[in-house]
């Protein structure tokens, strides 16, 4: 069998269904820091655009995931990093437009949408969903810890600017964090600079998987309700997560495969073991706990896995 490199679950997403990603990122290759990033902190800061992998290997690996009969809703571009770091994004979204008749996705963290040519990229795409989660220059700072060459006034701009010339579905995502920026305050940033944009569909969200800082808090469910009615948007409730699946034949590599892109907590892992056939939950736990490449969090009552 071949080594399965890019291409990985289907997984459950709250917001897009069943969906069957596609990693074109270096691990934690970002030009954010996030405080609150499900992968932890980014290890190599960079805001210039590289092709890392081949665009054709990634689209071969694609077609034969499809022809293995995977069911899903969706492709979504997310990568291990930020995926508008890959140079060779526009050309790899309108090869999956001929692979597949299901939307194309891009999660971003909107950094680069400055960028014309990015831009024009990002139009192939169904569905763009960058996050919004700074008001000002501070915030940005404290919430995103931004590669030294982005600033808010740059991001604000390309922001405005796609979300007037986009053709498809731009759905933005704010992150909010107890007692960081979920007071009335700050709520009322987000209102001024929402203002600006034109957007289909507005995402309020908060960790609910271990953040990269510790003091990193998810804001509680009357604060998200409250923040969803002042600015007129999406709460999303915590998933139960069905709908994991993997290439992978052995069910150890299948959960690693999964985690190093997606973190996944204990009754997440027992279920996908489950749908597989497999009811030694505890061996596999303990396997991953014993290797030194898995990290094991305690976040809000789960023991969650993810890569190093």
């Amino acid at each position: 069998m071949r080594d399965i490199n890019y291409v990985y679950g289907p997984v459950p997403s709250r917001r897009l269904g069943i969906s069957l990603g596609i990693s074109l990122i270096p691990k934690k290759v970002c030009n954010y820091s996030c405080i609150y990033c499900q992968l932890g902190r980014t290890d190599r800061m960079t805001n210039t655009r590289k092709l890392f992998y081949p665009v054709e290997e990634i689209l071969d690996e694609l077609e034969q995931t499809i022809k293995n009969g995977v069911e899903f809703d969706v492709v979504t571009i997310v990568g291990e990093g930020e995926p508008t770091l890959y140079l060779g994004l526009g050309e790899l979204i309108l090869g999956i437009r001929q692979k597949t008749d299901k939307p194309v996705a891009v999660i971003t963290n909107g950094a680069l949408l400055y960028d014309e040519h990015l831009r024009k990229e990002l139009f192939g795409a169904d569905i763009v969903l960058p996050t919004m989660d700074a008001y000002d220059q501070e915030s940005f700072k404290v919430i995103n810890r931004p590669h030294g060459s982005i600033t808010f006034k740059k991001i604000r701009e390309g922001l405005r600017i796609f979300s007037n010339e986009y053709p498809g579905q731009l759905w933005i995502e704010i992150m909010l964090m107890d007692g960081i920026n979920d007071d009335e305050d700050s709520l009322q940033h987000y209102l001024e600079e929402l203002k600006n944009l034109n957007y289909d569909r507005l995402y309020i969200n908060t960790p609910i998987r271990p953040p990269a800082e510790f003091h990193v808090k998810a804001s509680d469910f009357e604060k998200l309700k409250h923040a969803a009615e002042v600015l007129r948007g999406i709460s999303i409730d915590l998933l139960v997560s069905e709908g994991f699946q993997s290439d992978h034949i052995d069910d150890y590599e299948a959960i690693l495969s999964i985690i190093k892109r997606h973190p996944m907590h204990q009754y997440e892992i027992a279920g996908f073991l489950k749908s597989r056939g497999n009811e030694n939950t505890e061996a596999i736990l303990q396997r991953l706990r014993r290797t030194g490449t898995v990290e094991v969090v305690h976040y809000r009552g789960f023991d969650t896995y993810r890569l190093k």
